[in-house]
């Protein structure tokens, strides 16, 4: 999950996010975002090392789409929950699902106990994300809120440069397991400097504010039938038509979490939403299996693979530092359609470079390019979301938003497990996997043309 601050209006407070009020709940907080941006990109790096450890191939996809798919739930629950109660029992809640989640899968002695480890953190990653939001909302004020997202923003960034590096070097040096346990060491202390500014909150929510138990029941419903499509497709005989059964549940499922006409592209904020949400299953989509590929072909080293990524989230840090800068001179509709389209160009060579076999450095600039145009739609997406809501559905439009992101990705990992499970005999499952993500990239290009809300 990123978070976007380019079109948040910024303004000059008394004092600062770093000023003696605020300087341990700040570090804490950011630090807790960049440790999960940081197991998010790492994973990514070391998937290919553990899946050859514990034979895991079968499982590659869902060690990714489970995660994503369990933080739908996570952020549900998490938002429902400090409506009621405030935020610190969530915020508490999902640190401990997040280190559960880290230590199960780090000292995980077959590829099923790591998943069930991954199930874990993304339930926690994805409550505690919304639980921050919240905790941001009661302790800063107002005038301090641009200067704290911008803080949360860059906490993702630095993890996006050394993630990857750092990850492929532990492993290497001593084990991946370490990539999991490492963190957990982190996680307590940055916790430690929040609890002092939580003190007071709790019981700060709305007692009368109903469970959203349909809401709820649609996110869990939504993640079990990707879950499921992990693991029915590749049995044979009914596997193809479980797999459609569990595509159509997902999708009817995640139509309660989106506004409507989200999944028709209707004009305007859900083709914003829907386009998004394309954007990211094309790009992740590919990138987890830009390490597996490098490693598994080319026979380069976790730390060379790692590089790959690197590369492509310096690109979308830089694209979205260049469409902040331009502001109101690059239109967002126009800057969503520039971006969309460079993620295609992207996949497309990182897929022609996989069938010709092509140079390393190929797939690396393929990576670079797909990854500056999502650091080109990305935060304007968000701009528009903003801009295209009222105040009274800002919070259910913001949530939408980063359920197209999960959900996204998290469907479009699971088919792409299945392509690749399925052709690992049979065929070059790298291709196929290429040749989805890159379809469903094009589809969010096409459809780039719908986000601008229809005249009036």
């Amino acid at each position: 999950m990123t978070i976007d601050t380019d079109a948040v209006p910024t303004a000059k407070p008394a004092t600062g996010i770093l000023s003696g009020a605020y300087l341990w709940i700040t570090v804490g907080a950011c630090a807790l975002v960049f440790l999960g941006a940081f197991e998010s990109l790492a994973v990514t790096t070391v998937m290919p090392a553990v899946s050859a450890d514990l034979d895991g191939e079968r499982l590659y996809a869902l060690a990714f789409a489970g995660p994503l798919a369990t933080g739908v739930i996570g952020m549900a629950v998490a938002g429902n929950w400090a409506d009621r109660r405030g935020p610190v029992a969530p915020l508490y809640a999902s640190v401990g699902l997040f280190v559960i989640g880290l230590i199960v899968a780090g000292l995980a002695p077959s590829m099923e106990v790591l998943v069930a480890g991954r199930f874990a953190q993304g339930l926690g990653n994805g409550g505690l994300m919304v639980a921050l939001y919240v905790v941001v909302a009661r302790v800063y004020p107002r005038e301090l809120h641009p200067a704290i997202f911008a803080g949360f923003a860059a906490a993702w960034v630095v993890p996006s440069l050394v993630g990857p590096t750092v990850a492929g070097a532990v492993t290497e040096i001593w084990s991946w397991h370490w990539v999991f346990l490492g963190v957990v060491f982190l996680v307590v202390p940055a916790l430690l400097m929040v609890v002092p500014a939580l003190r007071g909150l709790s019981g700060e929510g709305d007692a009368t504010t109903p469970w959203a138990f349909g809401r709820l029941g649609w996110s869990v419903l939504a993640a079990v039938a990707v879950l499921a499509l992990n693991l029915v497709g590749d049995l044979p005989g009914a596997g193809p038509v479980l797999a459609a059964a569990a595509v159509v549940v997902a999708l009817v499922a995640v139509r309660a979490l989106l506004p409507k006409g989200t999944l028709r592209a209707q004009r305007g904020l859900p083709s914003v939403l829907l386009v998004r949400g394309l954007a990211a299953a094309g790009f992740f989509g590919a990138q987890v299996y830009i390490p597996y590929l490098l490693t598994e072909r080319y026979e380069v080293s976790p730390t060379v693979a790692g590089l790959s990524l690197t590369g492509g989230a310096l690109a979308w840090s830089a694209a979205a530092t260049v469409q902040g800068r331009m502001g109101a001179r690059l239109s967002s509709v126009l800057a969503v359609r520039i971006g969309t389209v460079l993620v295609v160009v992207g996949v497309v060579l990182a897929l022609v470079a996989t069938v010709l076999a092509a140079p390393v450095v190929v797939i690396i600039v393929a990576w670079i390019v797909a990854g500056a145009g999502m650091g080109l739609m990305s935060p304007r997406t968000s701009a528009l979301t903003l801009e295209m809501s009222a105040p009274e559905n800002q919070g259910f439009n913001s949530s939408a938003m980063t359920v197209a992101d999960s959900f996204g990705s998290a469907l479009a990992l699971a088919i792409t497990g299945v392509l690749f499970t399925g052709l690992a005999a049979a065929g070059d499952p790298f291709i196929a996997v290429f040749a989805f993500a890159a379809i469903i990239a094009l589809a969010a290009a096409v459809l780039a043309v719908r986000v601008a809300p229809r005249e009036s």
